[in-house]
């Protein structure tokens, strides 16, 4: 998934960007509601983790706000009011649920998996080529069932292959892919990121190249 925190306590926030990051998560940090309105406006996220209490724009007005736009991203309040009115004020803004803080990372993870069981009729579906799967909803892969402990830059690589399996993937393109990610990638990231993919793929039983090299042109994947 494609995450937003909007969390101006970095006690809170780093360590939290820390563990979604660790489960394959593509994450960006906001530490007020208008630099999180900005983020949410420029590209699309699968869930907004929202503080209520917030600088220069509040969580309320910053989840009005983006509803009021049609922002069909998930979005989880948090909120250290643990009293009914605020939960109902959250709801009626147009969050999806609410966590009160100081919350254990292990519920949020819980909470995070029961929104994406809200859209399982738009889930998409697994990405197989050969003995290789990856599954989007709970961002794991695996080759003939061995589980793949990937980086999500690796992550988010081998997803581009896999959604377009017949194609030559450029070097510009890939790089274009990982700036939503890694602002600072380029060709020799790229690069280092493909020989780990590749390594991993072996130690899972992937005895062949299945990323081939097409030399001045980019990646694909090898031909079944």
């Amino acid at each position: 998934m494609k995450i937003l925190i909007i969390e101006d306590d970095l006690r809170i926030a780093k360590p939290l960007a820390e563990d979604l990051k660790h489960q394959n998560h593509a994450v960006d940090l906001a530490v007020d509601g208008f630099e999180g309105l900005n983020y949410a406006q420029s590209s699309q996220y699968d869930l907004i983790l929202l503080d209520l209490m917030l600088p220069k724009l509040d969580g309320i007005s910053l989840c009005k706000k983006l509803r009021s736009e049609n922002c069909q991203s998930f979005i989880l309040m948090l909120t250290a009011k643990d009293t009914t009115t605020d939960k109902v004020i959250g709801l009626d803004a147009g969050a999806d649920d609410y966590l009160i803080k100081p919350f254990e990372l292990e519920e949020l993870a819980a909470r995070i998996r029961a929104l994406s069981r809200r859209s399982s009729e738009t889930r998409q579906p697994i990405l197989s080529y050969g003995e290789l799967q990856l599954d989007p909803s709970n961002c794991q892969a695996t080759y003939n069932n061995n589980k793949l402990l990937l980086t999500p830059t690796e992550y988010m690589i081998l997803e581009c292959f896999l959604k377009n399996p017949n194609q030559i993937l450029t070097r510009s393109l890939l790089i274009d892919k990982l700036w939503e990610i890694d602002k600072f990638s380029g060709e020799e990231t790229i690069k280092t990121h493909l020989t780990n993919l590749r390594k991993k793929l072996k130690l899972a039983g992937c005895l062949d190249n299945l990323i081939e090299t097409v030399y001045g042109i980019g990646y694909r994947l090898k031909k079944e």
